[in-house]
């Protein structure tokens, strides 16, 4: 079958809209309104209910609405319903008159309409209910409060005419989140038109006399509608750098990048001037960030981006920016198209008149965008800056400039103050750019993290920009972050480009702050954190998806999963330093992580881990945890060490017959080391017991012939909490990982 639009336009008398909380206004406004008009004759027609119950039914629309400005504060006093205390003359009414109420109207080009499409299956009946809501669309007459006068119209189109009104509208679209990201918007659902009745009725009774002449005041219940989220994407434009005479790719130069875009960007300023006379002003603010007299002016939320893509994803990659994003907000004043239009081709250099030896060519390869986190909606969690961060570098500006602190240069202490101050800077630039999730671990260093990259103060010369507010920055945060990450005071020049680096860690950790038992229970806090990441995963891939044996353990017919075959996750926790771990099964197994399918799986479980704050873990407590990094080079439980003492019983795999417990607990922990690939260690048993139920099981000693590293993790039930060891040359009590991590 095919698809067809149902699109209600709406226009503003005054282009003012006075209603309160989401802009753009909701779907379940304009519900509202049809229903309204509808009622204006009386009791709604049969006709009209079917076409409303339908509309319920439907996907939630796609908004376009027009970009707005806040208008200014309107208080106003009104009598605040005490005319009672004055024995009801009304002539007193002044007295009471003390309830300020403000308005703030939001101010649009009342010539731009408000478009809200749904879309349907075109068959003989959706058609029908389709031009009955066409019809409703004529009688709608206010659109947010009262004094907002509206009128609509409706249309059926299909969907390549609908996304042309798209590309040529000015304004805002925002369409429906599959991932849940974005605004909630209110939209309409089925019973919405019942809860609307309802309401109605309720009003009208809202005052109900009792005996003794006493009145009683009843609310009426709130309509029914469901919560949708809504984004607004920009459109996204990619370039590349080509020869002008052989029209082979031109590197530009890495160091370079501000430069580069400094000089696109000027000659798409000039191409708009002279294509778009009259609309200086609106050029400058979007994409140099000043009016045309030089002033500053504008949201930046408005600003068009440039961001050099260097050349990633190899080692021996040279960094050459060879390709350009353009991304042009939603609340850009300018139509995409002609952003588009104005950078394409641009290959002269408008401050000194020279033809450039490269054309800037649109292209349609976003093969390099998966480099930087675009493509892939599933994000990462660590970033590296590809160009440096520009940041206002408080700490040396507020330090004193002597002559001899200027000639000893600086020491330690101020070194350490430079990095405490940028890392500050580096969260507020997080927040500057609109990114809302927070860091966990920050590193600034003038150096480049990756091979290929140069120097922070490299990217300095020739620009406003100061060499001691320049830092490359590794940013690992507590949840996913979806790219393009641009951040600092250079992301409009070219600066604060981040790339995902190695996302997937392999080992997650939490700390315990509060909620532990005085005996807790290491595996029954295992058990309830195993059955919590399973819950939080089902959450994310969705409640009809069979989830797979890496979360589970288990085969499809219900079967315990064989870990070669199908290798799983481990679930610990360790008593000493009241922490929860789990591991993926290339840590523990001490292999690389392998095919796409086990790092969807990985991608899967660091969004199921994401704000994971609470464990409710039966007799041993409701935990109160905190994610923390886990270092693998000095943590008891990761660090190398010859001599590994039990931290959690050891549970034996088989049974050995016909010998003692103690002979039988060695035997078995060997060929379970050999098994793991660790070589054969000298085995002291500190305890060996029988547990009904459960079997064999002890604390044992194990020293090898040369340092391993952790995780040691073996027995029968090792992928829930038993059998864990941890190294004892470096095994601390109780170790705090810190929150927040700062390295130069």
């Amino acid at each position: 079958m095919s698809c067809a639009i149902l699109a209600i336009s709406i226009r503003l008398h005054d282009g003012r809209y006075h209603g309160e909380g989401d802009w753009p206004p909701s779907p379940a406004r304009l519900f509202q309104a049809l229903v309204a008009g509808a009622g204006l004759a009386g009791p709604l027609e049969a006709c009209h209910v079917e076409a409303l119950t339908w509309l319920e039914k439907c996907e939630s629309p796609v908004i376009a609405c027009p970009q707005m400005v806040n208008g200014g504060k309107v208080s106003t006093f009104v009598p605040n319903n005490d005319l009672d205390i004055k024995g009801g003359d009304l002539s007193r009414i002044a007295e009471i008159r003390t309830a300020e109420k403000i308005t703030r109207p939001r101010i649009f080009n009342g010539r731009i309409p408000f478009i809200y499409a749904w879309p349907f299956v075109k068959d003989e009946q959706g058609d029908r209910r389709a031009r009955v809501v066409c019809d409703l669309a004529e009688r709608l007459y206010q659109f947010g409060r009262g004094v907002d006068m509206a009128w609509a119209w409706g249309q059926i189109i299909d969907n390549e005419s609908f996304e042309t009104i798209l590309a040529e509208y000015s304004g805002g679209i925002y369409r429906p989140s599959g991932g849940g990201r974005g605004k909630k918007l209110a939209c309409p659902k089925p019973r919405s038109l019942d809860s609307l009745r309802i309401r109605y009725a309720a009003n009208s009774q809202r005052f109900k006399v009792l005996k003794k002449n006493e009145t009683v005041f009843s609310q009426p219940p709130k309509p029914l509608f469901a919560d949708i989220a809504y984004e607004s994407p920009p459109r996204r434009f990619i370039y590349e750098l080509r020869e002008r005479t052989s029209n082979s790719f031109r590197a530009w130069p890495l160091v370079g990048a501000s430069k580069l875009v400094v000089r696109l960007r000027n000659g798409a300023v000039e191409r708009l001037k002279k294509a778009l006379p009259g609309l200086d002003s609106e050029i400058e603010r979007v994409l140099v960030g000043r009016k045309a007299n030089g002033a500053d002016a504008g949201p930046l939320s408005a600003r068009v981006k440039i961001i050099p893509l260097p050349s990633i994803g190899h080692t021996h990659a040279d960094r050459g920016i060879r390709r350009v994003l353009i991304e042009v907000p939603a609340g850009c004043p300018l139509r995409a198209d002609d952003v588009h239009w104005a950078f394409s081709g641009v290959g002269i250099d408008y401050e000194t008149g020279e033809v450039m030896d490269f054309i800037l060519t649109p292209s349609k390869d976003e093969a390099m965008l998966g480099h930087y986190g675009i493509t892939d909606g599933s994000g990462a969690r660590v970033w590296r800056t590809v160009t440096p961060v520009a940041t206002p570098n408080l700490a040396t500006r507020h330090r004193p400039k002597s002559k001899q602190a200027r000639d000893n240069g600086r020491n330690g202490k101020e070194r350490a103050e430079d990095i405490v101050y940028t890392a500050a800077e580096v969260n507020q630039a997080l927040r500057h750019a609109g990114i809302l999730t927070q860091s966990e671990v920050i590193r600034v260093q003038r150096e480049p993290f990756e091979t290929g990259g140069q120097r922070a103060e490299a990217f300095g010369a020739g620009t406003r920009f100061g060499k001691a507010g320049l830092w490359h920055v590794e940013i690992e945060f507590d949840a996913p972050v979806t790219g393009p990450l641009v951040i600092g005071n250079g992301r409009f020049l070219g600066l604060g480009v981040m790339a995902p680096s190695q996302p997937l860690k392999g080992v997650y950790g939490f700390q315990v702050d509060d909620g532990l038992s005085v005996a807790p229970q290491p595996v029954e806090i295992a058990g309830a954190l195993r059955r919590a990441v399973i819950a939080r995963v089902q959450d994310v891939m969705g409640d009809w998806v069979s989830l797979p044996p890496f979360f589970t353990g288990h085969e499809k017919d219900g079967l315990p999963a064989q870990t070669e075959k199908n290798p799983h996750l481990t679930f610990v926790f360790d008593p000493k330093t009241k922490r929860l771990l789990i591991v993926a099964p290339h840590v523990l197994d001490r292999r690389v992580s392998r095919g796409e399918s086990y790092l969807r799986n990985l991608r899967n479980l660091e969004a199921a881990l994401a704000h994971f704050r609470e464990l409710r873990a039966g007799s041993s407590g409701r935990l109160v945890l905190r994610p923390v990094t886990v270092d693998r080079d000095t943590d008891p439980l990761f660090a190398p060490s010859r001599i590994w003492e039990s931290v959690t019983p050891y549970q034996v795999t088989r049974h050995t017959k016909k010998i003692g417990a103690v002979e039988a607990l060695i035997a078995d922990l060997r060929t379970e080391c050999r098994r793991r690939g660790l070589p054969e260690p000298q085995v002291t048993i500190r305890e060996a017991h029988g547990l009904p139920g459960t079997g064999l099981i002890g604390h044992a000693r194990l020293i090898f012939a040369v340092a391993v590293a952790g995780p040691i993790v073996l027995g029968k039930s090792r992928h829930l909490g038993g059998g864990l060891f941890a190294g004892v040359a470096c095994y601390m009590e109780s170790p705090s990982p810190s929150r927040k991590g700062h390295e130069d």
